[in-house]
């Protein structure tokens, strides 16, 4: 161990309570008991019935850590407060983290930054309300930093080499060394034993977690001694501080890259957000202020036009006829959606979509350099082999790379697995596909029950099941409500279906594995959550028939008939479905996630607060706190990236997508925050340059959304039909007359007059009796038209704003070239400064003895080098 100044060890203990008879020790801390050596990871364990076994799983795993030149000290379960568990404390000494910090490369600084940064913040006095003090935004100063190398100590700013490494650095090594470090004994080579993940499933330890650095509601006891834990919770995740920015550099500091560039991923995006939401808000208006002004609410409300008007049973047998006006209602909610307005935001969407996307490279970018990770590659750490890789590949090979033989999965065994996996996905995805046929045979069945109550008298039992609410809309959202209760479940099972054949492909590295994931996870997710809304979209009402000609599901002999749409078209129930859906699972998502943790640790806290500090220790408490997985941070982006699908796949539907997705994030960007902050354990840190395959998931959701998006606007709502009736009717600006012109007539000899049903066919003794006019083939070319120009306008305006705006800014890379130039220049000038100094030395000998002078230089690097290590 390196020899600690006095005073530092003084300043170190001072953060300690003093021990006096009377007063026993601070047990909140993040020392060990001498007070100067940081606790920098804490494993536990309890002794049970198959102890022996375990003991000596401990006993073999401690030797070798201490082999690894790990320092432990153990707290007895007499000590704790349930008189049960041992905590065994580690620290990692200048040594080991010097060694590893050079394996891992993990980069340093070496020099103060003199590149001036820009303070010109425009209209500095709006965003002052916003802003956070300057200490907690940038707590620390920026620094050149070059990948630290042990042979070369001296170029290093290491004024303190206790502080030198901060805490997540210190954790993140730790973690290295415990996921690698094998349990048996010498003479037994059984390479499956290793690595404290597997120590962990069978029960060895029951936790292994870094410590966090002070209690969440209140400082350190001494000001020297880290609250960063604290400082979080003050500015970052408190409900109050909804308005206030994230202080992303405190947030990497603490818990490390990947989860600080999680944070600004979803800050940027809810920022974003708010100009969805501001024209989503507008386009609403449009509708709601134009509300008068519909035409076609209008005769459809009319006694006259509306009430006058018969229309076909919308099922066989139980179904009677009806009245065009009892669906005046439903016509008047469609056009809050369904106007002129709703194209242009439709447009709008396509291009926020690309706008979002490139503006995040450009701040990733930012990110990327400010935290130092624009040389930071993944082959240097995610793409190092899994433990569970090494643990069930025996076979060795040659790496070509390293010139090392590695573990590999035979193609005989990969091929095998990789069938069993996509199998097993095929089944589960067509498990959704089965539930969603069992829904639509739901609303037929249910629909076939309203009717069976109304067909007595068609026009007033319709007002007696509500004026408010039709037989279509109940059964459209009670059908949603249960499709949502279905996902829920659904969703159960597909989190361990995914996780399952994922483990079952043996991923080779952390990257492949995350990759392959998400990719299925996204996969089921996708199905699961949006077929309802794609059968909403575009199947149902499409392929109907007409009367004398129906079409059914399952084969005519069931007489089940295909679904039409509500009379007030498609739109409506596909708005209903999509608030259902989005609005439940963002309610339920942030039940979840507030009232889970608080209701696993609320005593927690409550002991926390209660107990004295020197009766609670660090360690106990943190390991009170709800563990954080390894797929905490992949649960959150899939619950995001699911809603960024709904705001963009299905907008034009439902233009207050945004503004709910807004609020939502609002309160989710604060709920996350209070949970890592006061109800997690402290994760293990870990870097990450970007968002990873979310971000190819994300622009493909964005190509997506543009195709959606121009089928809705086409099929699914009536703009198109309004719009050629509007220019080819003769009628100048005025939509009067329309609806009669969207209905056939068909002739029915049991009733006194005529029923109508909705499509454009020739009337009953017209020579092309029920064809479809050509009307019919106007709109469906005009609808064509449409998606075509629609599509090549947005995709032309999306390449051309991607083409414009480059992925990383002109001034950060100007930066990063002087930074690179400058780094360069200072290693030039060390290493011309070390060989002077070598040069120097080895003149100093006496004159004419050669073998003196060889003895005296060898010696002196021999010292420079023990000097280093």
């Amino acid at each position: 161990m390196s020899v600690v100044p006095a005073s530092q060890m003084y300043m170190k203990c001072f953060c300690l309570p003093l021990q006096t008879d009377h007063l026993q020790p601070n047990k909140d801390t993040v020392f060990f008991r001498d007070g100067v050596r940081r606790i920098d990871f804490v494993l536990s364990y309890v002794d049970d019935k198959d102890g022996e076994k375990k003991q000596e799983r401990r006993r073999e795993f401690e030797a070798n850590l201490e082999k690894a030149g790990l320092e432990l000290e153990t707290e007895d379960k007499s000590e704790s407060d349930d008189g049960k568990t041992y905590f065994l404390k580690i620290h990692a000494p200048w040594e080991v983290l010097a060694t590893y910090a050079d394996v891992l490369k993990i980069k340093v600084p070496f020099k103060a930054s003199d590149i001036p940064h820009s303070q010109d913040v425009p209209l500095e006095w709006i965003s002052k309300p916003f802003r956070l003090p300057e200490h907690i935004m940038h707590p620390e100063p920026d620094y050149f930093t070059s990948p630290f190398d042990k042979g070369k100590i001296d170029f290093f700013l290491i004024n303190d080499k206790d502080t030198f490494f901060p805490p997540s650095t210190r954790n993140r090594i730790v973690y290295y060394i415990l996921a690698r470090c094998p349990y048996f004994k010498e003479d037994r080579k059984d390479k499956d034993k290793k690595g404290i993940k597997r120590l962990l499933s069978n029960g060895t330890y029951t936790a292994a977690f870094p410590l966090h650095d002070c209690r969440y509601w209140k400082r350190a006891r001494n000001a020297e001694c880290e609250s960063e834990r604290y400082n979080l919770y003050k500015h970052w995740a408190r409900f109050l501080c909804f308005y206030k920015e994230q202080p992303l550099n405190l947030i990497r500091k603490y818990y490390g890259e990947k989860i600080g560039i999680y944070f600004a991923w979803l800050g940027f995006y809810t920022e974003m957000l708010f100009f969805a939401a501001v024209m989503g808000l507008i386009c609403f208006a449009y509708g709601a202020l134009s509300y008068d002004d519909n035409v076609t609410s209008r005769e459809i409300c009319d006694p006259n036009i509306g009430g006058s008007i018969v229309m076909c049973p919308l099922c066989d047998k139980k179904c009677s006829f009806w009245k065009l006006s009892s669906t005046c209602l439903s016509s008047w909610q469609s056009h809050l959606f369904d106007n002129e307005g709703t194209v242009f935001f439709a447009i709008f969407m396509g291009i926020w979509v690309t706008l979002f996307l490139e503006f995040w490279k450009r701040r990733q970018a930012r990110l990327a350099y400010e935290w130092d990770l624009v040389d930071f590659e993944e082959e240097q750490q995610q793409l190092q082999i899994r433990p569970e890789f090494e643990a069930k590949c025996t076979d060795k090979r040659l790496n070509r790379i390293t010139q090392e033989m590695e573990p590999y999965l035979p193609l005989t065994s990969k091929c095998v697995r990789f069938c069993v996996s996509g199998a097993t996905v095929i089944f589960w995805l067509s498990l959704i596909v089965a539930c969603i046929i069992g829904v639509i045979a739901y609303r037929l069945a249910v629909f076939a029950a309203f009717a069976s109550i109304m067909k007595d008298s068609p026009t007033t039992k319709i007002q007696l099941v509500g004026s408010l609410i039709t037989p279509q809309l109940a059964t459209s959202v009670t059908a949603s409500c249960i499709n949502f209760v279905i996902i829920m479940i659904l969703n159960f099972f597909y989190e361990r279906v995914a996780i399952w054949i994922t483990d079952l492909e043996i991923p080779k590295t952390h990257l492949e594995y995350e990759n392959k994931l998400t990719t299925k996870m996204f996969m089921f997710q996708f199905v699961n959550y949006y077929s309802s809304c794609f059968y909403v979209a575009f199947f149902k009402g499409k392929f109907v028939g007409y009367p004398g000609n129906y079409s059914y599901m399952f084969g005519n002999e069931r007489r089940l008939r295909n679904e039409e749409c509500d009379p007030g078209g498609c739109l409506i129930e596909l708005t209903t479905q999509l608030v259902i859906v989005m609005a439940g699972k963002q309610v339920w998502g942030n039940i979840q996630e507030a009232l889970r943790p608080l209701m696993c640790n609320w005593w927690v806290s409550r002991k926390g607060r209660q107990q004295p500090e020197n009766q609670y220790s660090r360690w106990e408490q943190d390991h009170d706190l709800q563990n954080f997985s390894q797929l905490g941070l992949f649960y959150e982006y899939l619950e995001m990236v699911i809603q960024f699908g709904f705001i963009t796949l299905f907008v034009a539907s439902f233009p207050l997508a945004p503004l709910l997705a807004l609020c939502n994030n609002i309160l989710e960007i604060r709920v996350d925050a209070w949970k890592f902050t006061t109800q997690f354990r402290r994760p293990v840190a870990s870097k990450a340059r970007n968002i990873g395959a979310w971000q190819e998931i994300l622009n493909v959701v964005a190509i997506l959304s543009v195709v959606t998006n121009a089928f809705i606007m086409a099929f699914t709502s009536d703009m198109i039909p309004r719009l050629v009736y509007l220019y080819t009717s003769g009628q100048g600006s005025s939509m009067t007359g329309y609806i009669n012109n969207s209905l056939s007539i068909y002739s029915i000899s049991k009733i006194p007059s005529d029923s109508i049903y909705r499509d454009y066919r020739y009337p009953p003794g017209h020579e092309k009796e029920y064809s479809h006019t050509m009307q019919f083939w106007h709109i469906l070319a005009a609808k064509m038209a449409f998606i075509i120009v629609m599509e090549h306008v947005v995709f032309v305006v999306k390449f051309f704003v991607a083409w414009i705006i480059p992925d990383v800014p002109s001034e950060v890379k100007a930066r990063i070239k002087r930074e690179r130039y400058l780094i360069q220049e200072y290693l030039h000038n060390y290493e011309v400064e070390k060989l002077k100094l070598q040069l120097s030395t080895s003149f100093i000998v006496e004159p004419n003895t050669e073998n003196c002078t060889e003895l005296c230089t060898s010696t002196d690097k021999h010292e420079v080098l023990s000097e280093c290590l």
